[in-house]
């Protein structure tokens, strides 16, 4: 035989130099969920090594991985019930303590990416992405609310909004209002093609966000769908979005690599908390080993095109960098 691909594969030097896809710590984005109060730090029961972490101990965490070269940080609010109500007012009080520690933080770490998500069900009594109005989501309503907490937080000092929220010409809204309010330099990382996944469920336990009645299927997308990706894409792009964002990641692969042979703009994927609980629940059972099960997920979500990956694993794979194993 005059071709055999094995010879590539012979020792793991040979392996290391022709490897095509190479996972490092500038690729991710770390998740974290800020609570009120101080000197808090409480696990998510169903996302095992995940807290939720209060002003000091999540100033102590950013610090902390930082040093392990996690340089970006997506912060989402955990809000109790009390400050929730139908129009999410709370998102836009610049008193409200989301706010306030966002400021302190990027005042901390001027150094760190923060990143802030737009979207109203942490905020609101109903629990969804947008105003709810006799059981119907509404658009174009929800986006003066959304442009009014994108400002808030663009005010902090934060250098990306994300917004999740999925309503039909938000970007463009939010975009308008940065501009005119001296925030051109706030980039936007669109949520673009985010479906209505059933692999969320232990993000909304962690910010208590669940929708109190329905579901989100008409805004989040059809999991069936691939296509209409690039119709939301499209529209996020003449908009004026600076990244363009999949979630989940894992049941999405060709999604990422759809949007990456399509666009020039940076592709984000979510490695979303029910792909991180699998992994850890199967872990634990000792069904797989945990740590190299992974690597190879995250290094998937890379090698499928994804520039930026948001991942709760972020932290652990610095470690593993930090150690030289990676």
């Amino acid at each position: 035989m005059l071709k055999r691909p094995r010879r590539n594969r012979k020792s793991a030097a040979v392996r290391d130099l022709v490897q095509e896809t190479t996972l490092t710590t500038n690729d991710l984005m770390y998740p974290l969920f800020l609570l009120e109060g101080q000197n808090k730090k409480v696990e998510v029961d169903s996302m095992p090594g995940i807290f939720r972490l209060s002003e000091d101990q999540m100033l102590k965490e950013v610090e902390e991985c930082l040093n392990l070269g996690i340089k970006a940080f997506d912060i989402f609010p955990v809000v109790d019930e009390k400050h929730k109500d139908k129009e999410a007012t709370k998102s836009y009080d610049p008193n409200f303590f989301y706010l306030k520690s966002l400021r302190r933080i990027k005042e901390a770490f001027p150094e760190a990416c923060i990143m802030t998500d737009v979207a109203m069900d942490p905020y609101s009594t109903d629990g969804h992405d947008g105003l709810v109005e006799d059981g119907k989501i509404l658009n174009d309503e929800t986006l003066e609310i959304l442009g009014a907490m994108a400002l808030a937080q663009a005010d902090t000092g934060i250098d990306i909004i994300g917004p999740s929220d999925m309503m039909d010409g938000r970007v463009e809204y939010i975009r308008d209002i940065l501009d005119e309010n001296d925030h051109e330099e706030v980039s936007i990382m669109s949520y673009t093609a985010k479906y209505a996944s059933a692999f969320y469920g232990p993000f909304r336990d962690a910010l208590d966000s669940a929708p109190k009645s329905g579901d989100k299927k008409t805004y989040q997308m059809n999991p069936a769908n691939q296509r209409e990706a690039i119709i939301e894409a499209d529209l996020d792009e003449e908009e004026g979005a600076d990244f363009l964002m999949v979630k989940p990641a894992l049941a999405y692969l060709d999604v990422i690599k759809l949007l990456k042979d399509n666009y020039d703009l940076p592709i984000a994927a979510y490695n979303v908390s029910g792909e991180y609980s699998m992994i850890k629940a199967a872990a634990e059972k000792g069904w797989l080993d945990g740590e190299k099960a992974m690597l190879e997920a995250v290094l998937s979500i890379k090698r499928a095109g994804a520039s930026v990956i948001l991942s709760y694993f972020a932290k652990e794979i610095g470690i593993i960098a930090k150690n030289g194993s990676l």
